[in-house]
This record gives structure tokens, C-alpha cells and sequence, in this order.
């Protein structure tokens, strides 16, 4: 596209190494995921206290108590428990990572520059899905980036399963590396390059 010549080198013409894109990824999931599993000891599972048979003479193996992992209803061993799963990345390897996954889209010429996005001022997924098909991109998974958050398209294009709406703050190499296509306003534009120029 005529458009990805204005694109700044520096930010849309990095070298993408999939083990960074890979690395970032991966830390972006375990910071989303909740960790709130949980499974029962046999120190917590409910049940009587009492030798469940004899120690000796029944020819049985010797049991004490019916919260043994072994039994049915009785506790789990090493199960999951709540964890947080958070882990630190440098900010320099997000920084380059965004850096990367942008270059990946404008090597597959996979960007298109808009000067704004005609909504109108009520949400309307129909004007969403007929400004995608005018851009050739109806059915496809597109992100779409605001240089601000805007609830008017948001809403607009929320319904289409395949249109994700991200402000520039909350551009993200996940969503796009999701992405088959990005559409950037040139207000983001600039945006970006002030969160990612160096």
C-alpha cells in the first residue's frame, strides 16, 4: 500500500525475531490469567475422623483416615492452589516486541492509514461493517487503533466477532499478532510514535 511509504523505519521496519514476539506473548497470558484454582487437602476435606478398619488381622493395607488422597471424596495431592502468575519482563523487550509485531503487519503490507473512522455520533454496527467492507476487510480479523479511547466506535464494532477497537495506550503485541489486518487512524499514528520513538 501507497500509504506504509510514510511509516517511520524505526518503528515499522524492526527485524521480527519470533522468540521475542514468542517471549512477550507468553507473559501477556500469564498476566491475564486469574489463578484462582483451587483443590482440597486431605487436611481440608470434609469427612469422620475415625480408622476406617482395624490396623491389623483384616488383611487389608493399613488406612487411618477416609481423607487419604488414595480414597474416593478424599483429598487431592499437590493440587492446585490460588498463585498469582504474574513474572517480570524488561520493558525494553515489550518495547521491542510491539516494535516487531508492527514491522510483521507492514511486511505483509497488513496496515491501513485512515484519517478517521465515519461512526457518526450513535453506535451503529451496520456503518462498522459497511466502512470494513469498503476497506476490503469484511470477515476478516481486523484491529482497529484510536489514539484515545472512544465508546461511540467501540460499541460500534463490538457485535463483530472479528474487529477488535484498541487505543494506542492499549495497543498490545497479542492482539496484534491476532490481528490479519490493522487499521490505524493517522492521529494514533502519531501517538505511537511518541509511546515507541526512542
Amino acid at each position: 500500500m501507497s500509504e506504509l511509504s510514510e511509516l517511520r523505519e524505526d518503528i515499522f521496519g524492526v527485524e521480527v525475531k519470533k522468540h521475542v514476539l514468542w517471549e512477550v506473548v507468553k507473559w501477556q497470558l500469564a498476566c491475564r490469567r486469574q489463578g484462582t484454582h483451587s483443590t482440597k487437602t486431605r487436611g481440608e476435606v470434609a469427612y469422620s475422623g475415625r480408622k476406617i478398619l482395624p490396623q491389623k488381622g483384616t488383611g487389608n493395607a493399613r488406612h487411618g483416615d477416609r481423607g487419604a488422597p488414595i480414597f474416593v471424596g478424599g483429598g487431592v495431592a499437590h493440587g492446585p492452589k490460588p498463585r498469582d502468575y504474574y513474572y517480570p519482563l524488561p520493558k525494553k523487550v515489550r518495547k521491542l516486541a510491539l516494535k516487531m509485531a508492527l514491522s510483521s503487519k507492514a511486511q505483509e503490507k497488513a496496515i491501513s492509514l485512515v484519517d478517521q473512522i465515519p461512526i457518526g455520533d450513535v453506535p451503529k454496527t451496520k456503518k462498522a461493517v459497511e466502512f470494513l467492507r469498503a476497506q476490503g476487510l469484511e470477515g476478516k480479523k481486523v484491529l482497529l487503533v484510536l489514539p484515545e479511547k472512544d465508546d461511540v466506535i467501540y460499541k460500534s464494532f463490538r457485535n463483530l466477532p472479528y474487529a477488535k477497537v484498541l487505543p494506542v495506550e492499549g495497543l498490545n503485541v497479542y492482539d496484534i499478532l491476532w490481528a490479519d489486518h490493522l487499521i490505524i487512524t493517522r492521529p494514533s499514528l502519531e501517538k505511537i510514535y511518541e509511546r515507541l520513538g526512542s
